[in-house]
């Protein structure tokens, strides 16, 4: 005879759930669903195509987010009633069905619990992330390749559409730079806490003395914005050259010199765009993660100054956040959570989600500290 008790596991799970939906406030998300699609049933919304896309795009966020509440709460009910039964019929195999339902029910909820974190200035916004080879020579190259990957994998594992802007090959492997988008809501508020410095430790595939070599890579996260007048820039204060594009080796990507690097002269700042067809296009593009990236500088740097002022300088968490190991003892730790993972290759593959939820988690604690 089998006895399946789940009731306190079940109790616990709703009783984070009931805080999750007064979070999320599923009868405002309700009625943001009825309005955007009214909005969206407008015949003269395409008439603003990006408008319109604004709107088709948050309507189909609030609906995701509204049919994932409801559905939790509904395997929830499905799983009291998949205890009796097997208590019932004394079924073995129903009990252990209910018992992987419940394990996969703490995951959905938790994560779902982890996104009502997301509550930042521009949490909710799309992704622009740029990752930086270090020292390390070949190896760092190497490197920044594999982290670029590691995030596509990721994007691609979400379905989250990804936007490649620019890519800078290395001359020996992988890549000096990219920048690449990912649209999506909340994907800046997710991918933020992967910002900081990266480190490699390996056996070098790129020397002949098998010693062990480590590398390292920086990650860049910053939101998309959308207000283009939030920051103005002065003409005199940006270069701008135009360039061919190059893919690897230099083989050329297209016949006319349509890349686009801008230097922000005062600060130094340098951003490039190669994705578009054209060089107005590319322009627009880099103007408007530059003007992002002074945004967000300005912003720290008054951040800084309240620090100074109440003399609470700290070091930004973000350095070294996380370390590869890829010799000897296999293993991805993040020293900032203590998160860790024993198989670097599904993290490699984009098995991010355990290190970006504790590191949200992380971030919040030290936020409200």
């Amino acid at each position: 005879m089998i006895e399946l008790d789940l009731s306190a596991d079940i109790q616990a799970l709703r009783t984070t759930f009931a805080n999750i939906r007064e979070v999320v406030d599923v009868d405002a998300l309700r009625a943001d669903v009825d309005r955007l699609e009214q909005e969206a049933a407008d015949p003269e919304l395409w008439n603003d195509q990006a408008n319109a896309q604004k709107v088709t795009s948050a309507l189909s966020h609030a609906k995701a987010q509204l049919a994932k509440v409801t559905r939790i709460e509904s395997r929830l009910d499905d799983l009291e009633v998949m205890v009796e039964l097997a208590n019932e019929m004394e079924d073995a195999d129903a009990a252990e069905e209910a018992r992987t339902e419940l394990a996969a029910l703490e995951k959905a909820i938790g994560e779902l619990e982890v996104q009502t974190l997301l509550d930042g200035e521009y949490d909710d916004r799309s992704a622009v992330v740029t990752i930086r080879s270090g020292a390390g020579g070949d190896d760092a190259t190497d490197f920044a390749e594999m982290l670029m990957r590691m995030y596509l994998r990721w994007a691609e594992r979400r379905g989250y559409p990804v936007k490649v802007m620019d890519t800078s090959y290395a001359e020996g492997a992988g890549i000096k730079s990219a920048t690449f988008e990912v649209d999506a809501p909340y994907a800046y508020g997710t991918l933020s806490v992967e910002a900081g410095t990266h480190r490699l430790a390996r056996i070098s595939p790129f020397g002949s003395a098998d010693k062990r070599q480590t590398s390292f890579a920086a990650v860049e996260v910053i939101p998309v914005m959308e207000e283009a007048q939030e920051v103005d820039i002065p003409e005199g204060d940006i270069r701008v050259d135009v360039f061919r594009s190059s893919g690897p080796g230099g083989q050329s990507v297209n016949t006319t010199d349509s890349a686009v690097r801008i230097t922000h002269l005062p600060t130094g700042i340098v951003v490039s765009m190669q994705n578009e067809k054209s060089q107005i296009q590319n322009r627009a593009a880099a103007m408007r993660v530059l003007q992002t990236r002074l945004l967000l500088l300005q912003k720290e740097e008054e951040a800084a100054k309240k620090k100074e002022l109440a003399g609470t300088i700290t070091a930004s968490w973000g350095d070294q956040m996380r370390s590869y190991f890829l010799y000897g003892q296999q293993l991805v730790k993040d020293l900032r959570t203590g998160y860790e993972v024993g198989n670097p290759a599904t993290v490699f593959d984009g098995d991010l989600d355990g290190f970006i939820n504790a590191g949200i988690r992380w971030r919040k604690r030290k936020t409200d500290d």
